[in-house]
């Protein structure tokens, strides 16, 4: 889990968590909740807001990696980012790393710093804590470990939210800084641990923003509070 710091670094990390929330608000409106993710610390109204993602409709991604994200992705190894230009595709392939674990094969903060290294270099976008909160905290690893427990996950689909694509329809010159989409995935967790190989499964979804710049490749910018369909 996220740490609460009390140095100056920890102020940054709060100014670039509340303008992750500006870039995502101008395309979800209809976020039930983001409000107040945006306002928790008293962000000054002075600050810019016109970081709007870039218009699905208004670039061509190129072809993602060949085979699937799940294919991509090797049991017990640590999440590795794919190079690709679809936000769609590499959202599917973020959210499949954010659900699968195994305390078989390494530690939590190994994971931590393997989930950030999906993150955008651009600091002022990615939001490192949403990352961190994906991660299950230091005593529950621990207590998972001792049985030895993992997820696997798989995706069922990937796509942009409603109110992102009605909103960038109705202003199709929304690509300017930030190149930010907004990527919902929806998808299966499967869990199992020692003494139980069937273990269990359940139904997850997220909601993503994802950075593509035309010349560059993908990278998480954050994961947002609430799923918007």
């Amino acid at each position: 889990m996220a740490q609460h710091s009390t140095h100056p670094g920890g102020a940054s990390r709060v100014r670039r968590r509340a303008l992750l929330g500006t870039v995502v608000l101008a395309v979800l409106l209809a976020l039930a909740g983001l409000a107040a993710y945006l306002t928790r610390d008293g962000r000054s109204s002075s600050e810019p807001s016109a970081l709007q993602p870039s218009s699905p409709a208004a670039s061509t991604p190129a072809a993602p990696p060949s085979g699937t994200p799940e294919r991509l992705a090797r049991p017990g190894a640590l999440p590795v980012p794919p190079t690709t230009h679809d936000p769609i595709w590499f959202g599917k392939a973020a959210a499949m790393a954010l659900w699968s674990y195994d305390t078989r094969a390494y530690t939590q903060p190994e994971l931590r710093r393997a989930l950030r290294g999906w993150l955008t270099s651009e600091v002022k976008y990615a939001d490192a804590a949403s990352v961190d909160r994906a991660v299950p905290s230091a005593v529950l690893w621990q207590e998972m470990a001792s049985n030895g427990q993992f997820a696997t996950a798989t995706v069922h689909e990937g796509h942009f939210p409603n109110a992102f694509t009605r909103t960038l329809q109705e202003d199709p010159g929304a690509i300017t800084q930030a190149y930010v989409y907004a990527v919902t995935v929806s998808g299966k967790q499967s869990i199992a641990w020692k003494g139980s190989p069937a273990g269990g499964a359940e139904s997850r979804s997220a909601t993503l923003a994802v950075q593509c710049r035309p010349d560059q490749p993908c990278a998480l910018a954050g994961v947002m509070p609430a799923v918007s369909p």
